[in-house]
């Protein structure tokens, strides 16, 4: 530790962003990611204190991250060397650095008396100053095994197994259904929060690198997954949680009404000058209102507000978490508390303990029909839920968005033939090596999982592609 007292004579700089009135005309990035010189990230850096057990990296980070290691590198101006212990466990190190919502922040030991070593603006510019350094380059490795693996999905843990089994001399072919790779990078989360040349950078490196790269293939439907079996000496189900929640209330029919990432599907493709299959879902002129909390519907608001709404309303069944972390999630747990993304603060009206009853209009909606609920609190978290008598009242709606999660992969009628299993949740079954019910089938990612974090995706597909690797060596 360079600096003992720098996490207390040194100030947290926070990332900045684009003002809103010029954002808000385009999709490019809201956040100036790079905005921190050398010297100052170098500041930032002596702000990891020596505090014995890092948090950061055991209880915050999926990917167990050598946080302090890497930020003292930094401070000495070693950048490669912190780039080789950030490469070794994080595959893309410019996604997270991007879009991670950084658990490792909120258990950063710093973060019980002041503010938490701001490690993601730290992981993205070492990342970053690697590729302009010319420190990455393609690799291929030096020994092929002969062994062929079918990887099915390109989003984060598909790129990951993908990656790492390529690099452990496997033959890697991964399948797309979409025109370009990246699944929940390039197609789910919006332009603004991650660029797709960022994306396309990482695919065009690990071309390079061996990876072939199937797009426009979808599996069930132009291939089989029992073809898929038979050419493959294994295959890796890596397609996500791509069924929606949906909400069966009356009304649910009328025109107007669509899935999150149905709309925001078709604005990554509009960026990419790729032709829109379906109706198109615009948001432009109409009255938008989102239904659901998350970060999704936070991404159709930041969309809806760059295409022209007339205005947009955010809706949640859930009560309005505190502003502060409260005591029923001490550190170094993840925090429940009230998060505002830069789309909210683009013009959005938001909105807690609202259960929609049923939609109205002629053809297509005009309105929700709506009433207010009340949750009782278990420990500072939210417990039962009980609808408040004689507080129904109306949202008018030209466009709703329905942003209430995901349920499972979407794919089941494929699985079912190939005689897949299913857990609790509907999720594809494993046993702990990430091998399904079938023999050679393997899965990993929110497939698995359930709708998890990029970060998440990304640890689990680094750990099936040790579990694949053995596999193919016995």
């Amino acid at each position: 530790m360079s600096n003992p007292r720098g996490f207390i004579e040194i100030e947290r700089q926070e990332p900045t962003y684009r003002p809103a009135e010029n954002r808000i005309k385009d999709f490019e990035e809201v956040e100036n990611f790079l905005y921190l010189a050398p010297e100052d990230i170098l500041k930032q850096a002596e702000r990891c204190m020596d505090c014995g057990i890092p948090f950061c990296h055991g209880s915050g980070c999926p990917l167990c991250n050598v946080i302090p290691e890497f930020n003292e590198l930094v401070v000495q101006g070693h950048w490669q060397a912190a780039l080789d212990i950030l490469l070794s466990t994080n595959d893309f190190p410019e996604f997270t650095g991007r879009i991670c919502p950084a658990p490792c922040e909120t258990a950063c030991t710093a973060g019980l008396n002041c503010s938490p070593v701001t490690i993601r603006q730290i992981e993205l510019a070492i990342i970053e100053k690697g590729f302009e350094a010319g420190w990455i380059k393609p690799e291929q490795p030096i020994i092929r095994t002969g062994k062929k693996v079918a990887v099915v999905g390109s989003g984060p843990a598909g790129m990951a197994v993908a990656n790492r089994l390529n690099k452990q001399g496997h033959t890697v072919t991964l399948f797309e259904r979409d025109n370009y790779a990246g699944g929940l990078l390039r197609y789910g989360i919006p332009d603004f929060k991650l660029a797709k040349k960022i994306v396309q950078r990482r695919v065009d490196l690990m071309s390079a690198e061996g990876v072939k790269f199937e797009t426009g293939v979808a599996i069930g439907t132009d291939m089989s997954l029992d073809l898929l079996q038979r050419k493959f000496d294994a295959v890796c189900l890596c397609g996500g949680s791509g069924a929606p929640r949906d909400l069966p209330i009356p009304g649910r029919e009328l025109n107007g009404i669509h899935f999150a990432m149905d709309f925001l599907h078709q604005q990554n493709c509009r960026n990419s000058d790729e032709i829109i299959k379906g109706d198109e879902i615009l948001a432009t002129g109409k009255k938008v209102v989102v239904i659901g909390g998350g970060d999704t519907g936070s991404d159709c608001v930041g969309t809806s507000i760059r295409q022209g709404a007339a205005s947009v309303m955010q809706i949640e069944i859930m009560p309005k978490p505190p502003e502060e972390r409260p005591e029923a999630t001490p550190w170094p747990q993840w925090p429940y508390q009230l998060r505002t993304s830069s789309s909210h603060k683009e013009g959005c009206e938001r909105r807690w303990n609202i259960a929609s009853k049923s939609f109205s209009g002629n053809d297509k909606v005009e309105q929700i029909n709506a009433i207010e609920v009340e949750w009782s609190m278990n420990n500072g978290l939210p417990g039962k839920l009980s609808e408040v008598a004689g507080s129904e009242f109306v949202i008018e709606a030209d466009l709703i968005l329905l942003a209430m999660g995901f349920i499972g992969p979407a794919d089941k009628a494929m699985y079912d033939a190939a005689g897949l299993a299913y857990d609790n949740r509907g999720n594809i079954a494993t046993d702990a090596n990430g091998m399904s019910a079938v023999d050679g089938i393997f899965a990993a990612g929110d497939i698995v999982s359930g709708p998890s974090l990029v970060v998440r995706g990304i640890d689990t597909g680094r750990k099936l592609a040790e579990a694949v690797n053995d596999y193919l060596a016995n």
